[in-house]
C-alpha cells in the first residue's frame, strides 16, 4: 500500500485494486486565516486528482475544499460517504459535480472491486465537527491502514478487531480558537495554552497505545497563519502555550517517550507500507532541517499568499445588509424552536461588531431565554464576542448555517465569558438551519435522558463507565486524582463527591465511594448549575 502525502490531513492511498484520495485541502479556509503547511499548492494535482475513490471525512473547510474539489478531482471518482444524520456533505459534493456515491454504514466493512476493503466510522454528536466527523479504515492484500484524521472515537476497539493495523494516521495538533482569542492576562493565556498543548499530545499518545499500529503518521495539522493580523499564532515564537506544534515537535516528543515508529508525511512524501516494512522517500533532503527553517518558509509562503488574503478581505463587506434585521430574520425562528440548546445556553450572548472605521461598535444580543435578537441593553451576558462587522455581514450574505466552521475557527475575533465553557453556545451557532437544529435538539434530548447502567471502579470511586460528555470509555480515558475525575479524551473534569462537571455546564456524573451504597440518581438536566472556573475549553 502506497501513501503519498498531499498536505495537512490529505493523502492519496494507492493499492493494486484502486486509489483513494482523502481530504484534499489547498485553498485558505475560515476567512483566509488557515493555510496548509507546508505549502502543497505546487503538487501535481492534475495527476493526484485522477483517482478511483474520494473520501471527505467531514465538512470542516480544512478537509472540504470546494474550489479544489471542483477544479482538480475527477468526477468519475466514487465518493465513500460516511453515514451522517444530515445530507449536507452529499448535497455539497453533488453540487460540485460528483455523482457516484457509496453510502457506507458506520462500522461495517465494505469489500470493493479487486479485494479492496474499507470501513468508515461516523461520529454524529452535534459537537463532532459540523455535526459529523469520521475515520477511514482500509485493507488490501493483508496491509491495513487507519486514517483517523481529526476524529475522536471513544475507543479504537472496532478497528483493532479487524486485525493488526500497519499505518495509523491521526491528529496531534490544535484545531481550535482557545485560548488565543480569549481576553485573558498573558500569563493565564500561556498557562491554559500549555495545558491544552499537553493534553492534546497525551490524547494522541493514548490513541497510539490503544491501537498499537506498526507505523504512526502524525497528520491533520497544524495550519499556518499568513495574515499579519494572525501571524502570532504560528508556533515559531518559543511560546510554550502555543497549541499548534508541528510534526517535528510531535515526533521529538514521541521519541522522548521511547517510541521509534513515527513517519512525517510532508506534501510529496511517499511511504510504501507492507506487513513488516515501511520504506519512505521524502521530498526534502533533511526533514529536521526543513522544520528548523520554518519561519523562513512561512515568510516566503506569506509573500506568495498576500494577494489572495487581500482579495478575500475585499469581498467581505456588504454595507447594504442591516445586520440586526438580518440576524433577527435568520436566528429568531430557530430560537423559537429551540428547547434544549436555548436552555443549555441559559442567558444572552453578545456580539460587538466593529465598524469599517475600526472604532465604532454596534452591540447585538442573541437572547436565548427571551428568544429574540435585539440591541444590547447593558445587561450581564454569559458570552461576548468581538469581531469585525464585515465578517458577520458576509456570513449573512452567503446565508452561512455554521458560524463555527467559518467565523470562530478563523480566530478573527476576541471572546470573554463568565463562568465555564458552554458547549451549547457553539452547538447552536453551528446549527443555523432547520435540519441541523432539529437534529441537535433530538440528539441532546436523547443523550441526556439515557441512563448509563454500567459502573466501573477507578481508585476509591465507583463511577459510570461512559463519560457524560460524549460517552468516552472511562476505563481507557478516566484518571482520578484528589477526588476529581478527568476524562482525557476531551479534558473534561468532574467532582466525584457531588457529581458536578467542573469544565462545562451540565453533564453530571454518577459516582460514589467504593464500599458505600450507591445513592439513587436521575440524569441531570443540561442547565444544572456548576461553579465558575477558568478551566480549559474542551473542544478542538
Amino acid at each position: 500500500m502506497r501513501l503519498t502525502g498531499t498536505g495537512h490531513a490529505s493523502m492519496r492511498i494507492d493499492t493494486g485494486a484502486g486509489s483513494i484520495l482523502c481530504d484534499p485541502w489547498v485553498n485558505p479556509a475560515y476567512f483566509a486565516s488557515w493555510f496548509p503547511f507546508p505549502d502543497n499548492s505546487q503538487l501535481d494535482w492534475e495527476t493526484l486528482g485522477q483517482v478511483d475513490y474520494l473520501y471527505v471525512s467531514h465538512l470542516h473547510r480544512d478537509h472540504f475544499d470546494a474550489e479544489h474539489l471542483k477544479r482538480f478531482i475527477s468526477k468519475k471518482a466514487t465518493v465513500l460517504l460516511p453515514e451522517y444524520p444530515t445530507s449536507q456533505l452529499e448535497d455539497e459534493l453533488r453540487d460540485l459535480g460528483f455523482s457516484s456515491f457509496l453510502r457506507t454504514r458506520s462500522n461495517e466493512v465494505v469489500e470493493l472491486d479487486g479485494g479492496l476493503k474499507v470501513m468508515i466510522q461516523a461520529l454524529t454528536s452535534p459537537t463532532d465537527g459540523p455535526i459529523g466527523d469520521s475515520s477511514l479504515w482500509v485493507e488490501y492484500d493483508g496491509v491495513r491502514l487507519l486514517n483517523q484524521n481529526d476524529a475522536r472515537p471513544s475507543d479504537l476497539e472496532v478497528f483493532a478487531e479487524l486485525g493488526h493495523v500497519h499505518a495509523h494516521l491521526l491528529q496531534f495538533s490544535g484545531a481550535i480558537w482557545y485560548p488565543m482569542v480569549y481576553e485573558l492576562p498573558t500569563a493565564a493565556k500561556t498557562a491554559f495554552g500549555k495545558q491544552k498543548r499537553d493534553r492534546q499530545m497525551d490524547r494522541t499518545i493514548r490513541y497510539i497505545d490503544d491501537l498499537k499500529a506498526s507505523w504512526v503518521f502524525p497528520i491533520a495539522g497544524p495550519p499556518c497563519f499568513l495574515d499579519d493580523e494572525l501571524w502570532q499564532f504560528n508556533d515559531i515564537h518559543g511560546d510554550e502555550g502555543n497549541i499548534f506544534p508541528d510534526q517535528q515537535v510531535f515526533q521529538d516528543h514521541y521519541t522522548e517517550l521511547g517510541y521509534d515508529n513515527s513517519v512525517i508525511l510532508l506534501p510529496g512524501t511517499v511511504s510504501e507500507v507492507g506487513v513488516d516494512t515501511c520504506e519512505t522517500t521524502q521530498p526534502v533532503p533533511d526533514v529536521r532541517e526543513f522544520f528548523a527553517r520554518k519561519e523562513e518558509h512561512l515568510r516566503e509562503y506569506q509573500a506568495r499568499s498576500r494577494p489572495v488574503i487581500e482579495a478575500a478581505k475585499a469581498s467581505w463587506r456588504h454595507p447594504e445588509i442591516d445586520v440586526l434585521v438580518e440576524m433577527k430574520r435568520r436566528i429568531e425562528p430557530l430560537l423559537d424552536e429551540s428547547i434544549y440548546l436555548a436552555k443549555g445556553v441559559g442567558g444572552p450572548v453578545r456580539f460587538d461588531l466593529v465598524g469599517y472605521d475600526g472604532e465604532s461598535v454596534e452591540s447585538i444580543v442573541v437572547d436565548f431565554p427571551g428568544k429574540q435578537v435585539r440591541p444590547y441593553g447593558d445587561e450581564k451576558v454569559r458570552y461576548r464576542f468581538r469581531t469585525e462587522r464585515a465578517l458577520v455581514e458576509h456570513l449573512l450574505h452567503i446565508e452561512e448555517i455554521d458560524w463555527v466552521n467559518s467565523l470562530f475557527l478563523s480566530c478573527r475575533f476576541s471572546a470573554a465569558r463568565i463562568g465555564q465553557y458552554n458547549e451549547f453556545v457553539y452547538s447552536f451557532f453551528k446549527c443555523l438551519s432547520e435540519e441541523r437544529l432539529q437534529y441537535a435538539e433530538g440528539w441532546y434530548d436523547e443523550h441526556e435522558r439515557a441512563v448509563e447502567a454500567e459502573d466501573i471502579t477507578l481508585g476509591d470511586w465507583v463511577v459510570q463507565r461512559r463519560c457524560p460528555h460524549l460517552k468516552a470509555d472511562l476505563t481507557r480515558f478516566g484518571i482520578v486524582e484528589d477526588n476529581q475525575l478527568t476524562c482525557q479524551l476531551h479534558g473534561w473534569r468532574f467532582d466525584l463527591a457531588s457529581g458536578r462537571c467542573l469544565t462545562s455546564v451540565g453533564h453530571k456524573i454518577r459516582a460514589h465511594r467504593a464500599g458505600e451504597p450507591a445513592p439513587s440518581t436521575e440524569p441531570a438536566p443540561a442547565t444544572a448549575p456548576a461553579p465558575a472556573t477558568a478551566d480549559a475549553e474542551p473542544a478542538g
